[in-house]
């Protein structure tokens, strides 16, 4: 790490879990992308997190992000890089970060924190994403116990989200796949939840209503639940809300075989993404 970087403080910023197991996660992924940078990585949430009992955490509470800040700027800091685990842009990124910020600032603190860009920016996208993705996919299909006349369906499912740019960021990683797959399986998506009414539909069909439709329409042929997301917690991982919805779908028709991939964040790749982020990002204030 350049040394003139040193004077900031790196944060690897998630939106946060009640969940220990999510704060275990974030905190595993700092201390891989610190050894790949070669400097200390902060894991900081930004909500929910602080519910979590320490002793859950290895007697260790876990960091919001307002409270960092504040207690980073008394120890001196002045400067500081977000880098997002999100996959396009969060009101949580543009919004409740500079929010935070203003809310130490009128303390009379006096600090700047920076974003760096997400994990699939468009237009231009993130192939190693895909690739993560792809990868995943391909393992999955091949734990099936036997083979099957007909290419397994992949559905490509993210939390929803009523920004449509957000929701773009699954439609390339899907139309990515599409090209990636190679005809060894065929790609559709969904939203685990979404706000009512026409105005959110950009966000298509849900989780539970695209694996109803596969019942009806899936004749031996497995179906693989790409899971865009990142780390473990309330949706996703063991006894998450999408589990939950597969096991739903498997238990009311038990010709239907339905198995989901790994998190993003359990695979090794991510970590290179995220260095790119961090170096890009601090490239680009050291030429300002």
């Amino acid at each position: 790490m350049n040394p003139n970087r040193s004077n900031t403080r790196i944060m690897l910023v998630d939106n946060g879990s009640k969940r220990a197991e999510a704060t275990l996660a974030l905190r595993r992924l700092s201390r891989r992308l610190s050894e790949h940078l070669g400097t200390a990585v902060h894991p900081v949430s930004l909500a929910h997190s602080s519910k979590v009992a320490p002793e859950a955490l290895n007697g260790e509470p876990a960091d919001l992000l307002e409270p960092f800040l504040t207690r980073q700027a008394d120890a001196g800091a002045e400067h500081f890089l977000a880098v997002p685990l999100f996959f396009g842009p969060s009101r949580a990124l543009s919004s409740l970060i500079p929010e935070t910020v203003e809310r130490v600032n009128a303390t009379g603190r006096q600090i700047q924190v920076d974003v760096a860009e997400s994990l699939c920016p468009l237009p231009e996208g993130e192939p190693r994403l895909a690739a993560i993705l792809d990868r995943q996919i391909r393992q999955t299909i091949a734990g099936f116990a036997t083979p099957r006349p007909k290419a397994p369906t992949v559905v490509l499912v993210d939390h929803g989200s009523p920004i449509p740019e957000v929701t773009a960021v699954r439609h390339w990683l899907a139309g990515r796949l599409e090209s990636l797959s190679e005809g060894r399986y065929q790609v559709i998506e969904a939203a685990m939840e979404r706000r009512p009414g026409p105005e959110y539909a950009f966000n298509g069909p849900l989780l539970e209503e695209a694996l109803q439709q596969l019942e009806t329409e899936q004749e031996g042929a497995p179906v693989v639940v790409a899971m865009q997301f990142i780390g473990p917690g309330r949706h996703a991982g063991q006894g998450g809300d999408v589990d939950r919805i597969c096991r739903e779908a498997a238990s009311r028709n038990q010709r239907l075989e339905i198995a989901m991939t790994r998190l993003v964040g359990e695979d090794d790749a991510l970590i290179e993404i995220l260095a790119d982020r961090t170096r890009r990002k601090l490239d680009s204030e050291l030429q300002s």
